[in-house]
């Protein structure tokens, strides 16, 4: 089987990650269980930060926050040194209890509200990333009503998008983010944002897809970015402090999956940075990029245990375990893909395919088709790999079940930084009609 970051066997032919025995962390914690490599996480929190500081461009890497959001998450980053992107006002408020630096903080999301913006203006963050006209406006009264300043990024459709290995040049981009950078948008967004001096712009932001696996697209958002910046220089004397790329780097779910390393990614589009703004006359800006899933998909693992099994003679047979959508809904909602071996005798031979199963009550829950494994058996302890990004940030109580603990691990050791909820959780916030009998 393919082991990810620090992932292997132990003496008992358990699987083990950060030198723990996953076994043991099922029988302590229960299942399903969320599991994240954290040596992995700051290998490649180092791969993206130091490739920058090698080549010598002032950069912030910025950890993109909706793909896992915790306080104990939000720590690591900290102690890793990189940035931070929330998208609400829930996501800051976690950042500010983690004691996370506010100055490092880029507030992005299509519709902030009065009272989220007005937070972040409180909390001193570092950078608002605006999206639309309506933003503007709202940001420039909150500002000049408390009479402080706010840097922003304006973020734009650069009319590229990129997934996995190909990428398309869309002109006119049909998306719910950012102002066009073709139709005159984003030209009259920068005139209404220099007009204001309580707002300091502080460049272009994009963002052009995720799970991208080569260079090609971030480098042609660039050069139709950099072609507006050399109009916009000659026409207004604006100067980009900041380019932000964005993130959307790709990695590795299944075999089929090819992407390239942190370093490699920062490495190419330096480099196509570096030409493009030499040949505009341009001075270089700061770099900004934003890896969510890069930094934490394949360190994360969840640990369910086999239940019931169903077998449809000539068609497949069912593997039913203990978690499902309501812990991973993405492969409901994106047909995505993942692998898995029993954890409990993960070298074993595969001797069937089995098509694993949730346990809500949902034809649609089903985990991955088609899955080579060992025989398994009902107690079996099933790892899937590569779950740490959007897993537990979309997790829900569908069918009223209780979300998974989180546990970290790390040489050696685990910790517990997300408690397994209740059933008393579950009807907390509950009102009745009337008092129980």
């Amino acid at each position: 089987m393919h082991y990810y970051g620090t992932s292997g066997t132990n003496e008992k032919g358990h699987l083990t990650i950060g030198g723990v025995d996953t076994i043991e962390l099922a029988k302590e914690y229960g299942t399903p269980l969320y599991i994240y490599d954290i040596a992995l996480i700051r290998e490649r929190a180092k791969g993206f930060k130091e490739t920058f500081e090698k080549l010598g461009v002032t950069s912030q890497v910025a950890y993109a926050s909706k793909a896992f959001s915790s306080i104990a998450m939000i720590q690591v980053i900290e102690e890793e040194g990189l940035s931070l992107d929330v998208v609400s006002g829930g996501e800051l408020y976690t950042a500010i209890q983690a004691g996370f630096d506010p100055e490092r903080i880029h507030f992005h999301g299509n519709n902030k509200s009065k009272e989220e913006i007005n937070m972040a203006l409180d909390y001193g963050i570092g950078c608002f990333v605006v999206d639309n006209f309506h933003e503007l406006e709202i940001l420039s009264e909150a500002c000049r009503s408390k009479n402080i300043p706010a840097s922003i990024l304006l973020r734009v459709t650069p009319g590229i998008e990129a997934h996995t290995h190909d990428y398309i040049l869309t002109g006119q981009e049909d998306s719910k983010f950012g102002f066009d950078l073709q139709n005159g948008q984003a030209e009259e967004a920068l005139k209404l944002a220099l007009a204001k001096n309580e707002l300091k712009v502080l460049g272009l932001h994009c963002h052009i897809g995720s799970q991208i696996f080569e260079t090609t697209g971030f480098k042609k958002a660039a050069e139709k970015m950099i072609e507006k910046l050399a109009v916009w220089k000659q026409n207004y004397d604006f100067t980009s402090q900041v380019l932000n790329l964005g993130g959307g780097f790709g990695i590795r779910y299944t075999k089929e999956d090819t992407p390239i390393a942190p370093s490699e990614y920062v490495k190419d589009i330096i480099s196509e940075v570096k030409t493009l703004m030499k040949n505009a006359s341009l001075s270089m800006p700061e770099i900004w990029i934003e890896p969510g899933r890069s930094l934490v998909g394949d360190a994360g693992t969840t640990l369910y245990t086999v239940g019931s099994s169903k077998v449809v003679p000539d068609i497949r047979k069912y593997l039913a375990v203990d978690g499902g959508m309501s812990d991973n809904i993405r492969p409901a909602l994106y047909d995505a893909r993942y692998e898995a071996a029993i954890a409990n005798r993960p070298e074993a031979d595969c001797e069937e395919t089995v098509a694993v199963a949730g346990k809500c009550c949902e034809s649609g829950d089903m985990l991955i088709w088609d899955l080579p494994i060992a025989k398994a058996q009902p107690g079996d302890v099933l790892a899937v790999f590569c779950t740490g990004a959007y897993g537990y940030a979309m997790a829900n109580n569908y069918n009223r079940i209780t979300r998974p603990a989180v546990v970290f691990v790390e040489n050696g050791a685990a910790a517990l930084v997300i408690k397994r909820e209740s059933y008393e959780d579950l009807v907390r916030h509950d009102l009745p009609l009337y008092a129980h009998k």
